[in-house]
């Protein structure tokens, strides 16, 4: 599903067929979801912190991604609004991804230099600190603005494109080797710079549908269980063992002699009593 963060039905319209064509053999369908309330453009800081809550919304009510057939859900602003947010509700159900940071990502892929051509200068602070939060401020040769009202520029297509191709190429000028089209509305000015610049232009909108397929291959393998392993073959039987042969009769055994007493020494002779001697023989009367 892609969600705009802005109100413009047109502008859903116009992001949902860059999708569709982005993913076109992928047998992913787009859903484009437009945001109810907030700002029509966003321009400023202002209007970007603004539409964050109805991009939430937008996403998760009735007709967002709580549907069964949503398989992931796009951010369609370039300062992508309520990307926090909808991750920390939905991350761990579906990929959720926002354009702006997937065009710079791939922008600065295996080291690139990259530039950024965009229409509304008053959100340069809050471009350089999106590329500084996403850690590629070394590779960011500078973001470059079309002059005039970025609305008076959206209302006339050949305008835009004119405008936009001449930053671009000063981003070339300021040694990018790549050069990312900064805004979701911009998606089909982005498609026609492709063959006018000497460097790769990356639209958002492409870039965000090319991570949406590579997060949900690699969450098809994490989530695919593995076959059962094969049973192991029944080891052979043991050949039986040889009968042992039979052990010779043991002797009988004899109980052991008992010793011999030993004689009792002879008790020594009493030595024989002294005769009484004889008394005399008295008178006879």
């Amino acid at each position: 599903m892609l969600v705009n963060p802005n109100t413009s039905a047109a502008t859903t319209r116009m992001m949902t067929v860059l999708a569709r064509r982005a993913l076109a053999g992928t047998g992913l369908r787009v859903r484009g979801v437009t945001a109810a309330h907030g700002p029509a453009m966003l321009t400023d800081p202002a209007a970007l912190r603004a539409a964050a809550g109805p991009t939430v919304a937008a996403a998760t009510g009735p007709a967002g991604a709580a549907g069964a057939d949503c398989a992931a859900l796009v951010v369609g602003a370039f300062g992508d609004p309520g990307l926090a947010d909808l991750r920390a509700l939905l991350g761990e159900a579906l990929p959720v991804v926002g354009i702006g940071e997937s065009a710079l990502a791939e922008a600065a892929a295996e080291g690139r230099r990259f530039g950024i051509a965009t229409t509304t200068p008053r959100l340069a602070d809050t471009i350089a600190a999106h590329v500084e939060r996403l850690g590629l401020t070394a590779s960011h040769t500078g973001t470059r603005f079309t002059a005039g009202d970025p609305r008076r520029l959206a209302a006339c297509p050949p305008a835009l494109l004119a405008a936009l191709e001449g930053a671009a190429l000063a981003c070339v000028r300021d040694g990018a080797e790549a050069v990312v089209i900064g805004g979701g509305p911009l998606g089909d000015a982005a498609a026609a710079l492709r063959t006018r610049l000497p460097v790769p232009v990356i639209a958002p909108i492409p870039a965000a549908c090319r991570r949406v397929t590579r997060l949900l291959a690699a969450k098809a393998t994490t989530e695919t269980p593995r076959p059962p392993s094969p049973p192991s073959p029944p080891s052979p039987p043991s050949p039986p063992s040889p009968p042992s042969p039979p052990s010779p009769p043991s002797p009988p055994r004899m109980p052991p002699a008992s010793p011999a007493s030993p004689a009792s020494p002879a008790s020594p002779a009493s030595p024989a009593s002294p005769a009484s001697p004889a008394s005399p023989a008295g008178p006879r009367p």
